[in-house]
């Protein structure tokens, strides 16, 4: 976690005491004027605190701390002002969120104060939403786990989904990464509402009539009402209801939205979603990226170049991982955080578990209890680190 400091003022001087008084103190950047402060977090960014002068030419301490609370929310925000009129204080709690508001001159000693407290402001906020987005990525992977057994080919695609989206995602340097993963995850939760003859219809690439067309198209609706209910996920939600809305106003919803109204993770979704349709899962196939071209007016240009320099560049185009083996291994085998490189399928051959799914303990137990009543088809093919060999399994006690 970044705890570097941030002053700003015009003057030289007044930044050539700060760094005289506080070099030994804190861990910090000096910019002259607020067009110095945002070049400075480009470059050196992010930052815990920022202090701010308020009278600057060009972009006052208002103006600057403004762009920060929409670009950089989490940065704590103290305004340093030797006009303390009225006016000027509700501007800066108004426009600015600062967390202390200073008047000069102030003695070292108690802007050093206001930065420690500052400080502690910011790892509570940051301690508040690692919890938030830990706890709520761990329920939502069980729901997850769950789901890949209700409908194991849907949810089976989860784990590629995340993936690409995640790459995708920072290679833009979106913010606000963990909803667009819990998206990835959510995606097709609404098919859980569809009968089991549809489901399999779909399974098996059987054309649907009109009326089945229709409830697979509702399902991004029914995802978001569901979702919606969950505090914290209604952006969440909104990407989901999205994900299949063209960047040219095509799709569901039939919604007068179109371009960059859309939510930025929904039009990430939408082009993941449909690379990984028509790639069988393999995002690097020329077919499917001369599909994705010849219908480029779907997609955010900007998400359409990011994925094709990440996947469709043959400079880009990566091999199997060195470090990773594909393992044939008998059920007992099979241990938490084993990636399927296979389905796992009954003895009759009903898909139970889709490849691509992570094996968790909970869905282990699934398995093991199915087991024991429905032989399954083994080896059983994982992906697992090379050089962490399966160990023998143990012989069990005569009953």
């Amino acid at each position: 976690m970044s705890e570097k400091i941030l002053f700003v003022d015009d003057d030289s001087n007044v930044l050539a005491s700060y760094t005289r008084q506080l070099r030994k103190r804190f861990k910090f950047v000096t910019a002259q004027g607020g067009e110095q402060a945002l070049a400075a977090v480009r470059s050196d960014g992010p930052f815990a605190v920022i202090v701010s002068d308020m009278q600057m030419p060009g972009m006052n301490g208002v103006e600057l701390l403004g762009q920060f609370t929409e670009f950089h929310p989490d940065t704590v925000r103290i305004m340093l002002t030797g006009n303390a009129d009225q006016q000027t204080a509700m501007d800066a709690v108004n426009d600015g969120q600062i967390f202390r508001f200073i008047t000069k001159p102030c003695p070292p000693e108690d802007l050093a104060a206001a930065i420690e407290a500052a400080l502690v402001q910011y790892r509570l906020l940051n301690a508040e939403r690692e919890l938030l987005e830990q706890t709520l990525a761990g329920s939502i992977k069980v729901l997850v786990d769950v789901l890949s057994l209700v409908d194991p080919e849907a949810f089976g695609r989860t784990r590629l989904l995340r993936g690409m989206t995640r790459k995708i995602a920072g290679h833009m340097k979106l913010q606000n990464l963990w909803q667009l993963d819990m998206a990835a995850m959510l995606s097709p939760i609404g098919r859980i509402t569809l009968p089991n003859e549809i489901t399999a219809k779909l399974r098996k690439r059987v054309k649907l009539d009109e009326d089945e067309r229709a409830m697979v198209a509702r399902v991004p609706e029914i995802s978001r009402d569901l979702i919606a209910n969950i505090p914290r996920l209604q952006d969440v939600s909104e990407i989901i209801y999205y994900q299949a809305k063209g960047f040219d106003g095509s799709g569901f919803p039939d919604e007068a939205i179109a371009g960059e109204d859309i939510p930025i993770g929904a039009r990430v979704l939408r082009l993941v979603n449909d690379l990984v349709k028509l790639s069988a899962g393999q995002p690097q196939d020329p077919a499917a990226w001369e599909q994705l071209s010849g219908r480029a007016q779907l997609y955010d240009p900007a998400v359409l170049a990011a994925a094709r320099e990440l996947y469709a560049d043959d400079s880009e185009k990566s091999e199997p991982d060195a470090q990773e083996r594909r393992e044939p291994l008998s059920f007992g085998l099979l241990r938490p955080g084993d990636v399927l490189a296979s389905n796992i399928e009954t003895d009759n051959d009903q898909l139970i578990l889709a490849a691509g799914n992570e094996l968790s303990e909970a869905l282990l137990e699934k398995l093991r209890n199915l087991h024991r009543v429905r032989k399954l088809k083994e080896p059983i093919y994982v992906l697992r680190p090379a050089g962490n060999e399966p160990q023998p399994e143990k012989p069990t006690a005569a009953a």
